[in-house]
């Protein structure tokens, strides 16, 4: 089994025992990721900010496994409020059509809390060509 783990210099570190990602053959595993680039105790913190945040940093995870973002095949979103949904939507949008005419299959569900007090939390899959 071919394997590369990533944690350090990308996108945002672990805030517990886990790996950032993971290549397992031609498929990149990327955990969680939340906005690690603001202030998670400011309330005037919006899910605009932390949505790209979290994609950028996706960008960003890719990049170090020569991924790109329209190599994502697969997205999980968690958001703690469902009304933001369209808010989402559009920043999320945005983000994937300028890469690709297409978007990823995508979950997303409303949980009560998520870490540090983010506001959304996505999770994603890409596919890597072996040649």
């Amino acid at each position: 089994m071919n394997t590369n783990e990533c944690n350090k210099d990308i996108g945002s570190h672990p805030i517990g025992p886990y790996t950032t990602a993971i290549q397992v053959e031609n498929l990149i595993f990327i955990s969680g990721q939340i906005s690690s680039s603001i202030d998670k105790n400011n309330e005037n913190n919006s899910i605009i900010l932390q949505t790209k945040n979290i994609l950028k940093n996706i960008k960003c995870i890719l990049k170090r496994y020569n991924a790109k973002v329209e190599n994502v095949i697969k997205t999980t979103l968690f958001i703690t409020d469902l009304e933001k949904l369209n808010i989402v939507n559009d920043t999320y949008k945005k983000f994937f059509s300028k890469y690709s005419n297409r978007f990823p299959t995508r979950s997303c569900v409303e949980v009560s809390k998520l870490p540090q007090n983010s506001l959304i939390e996505i999770e994603a899959i890409a596919y890597k060509s072996l040649t």
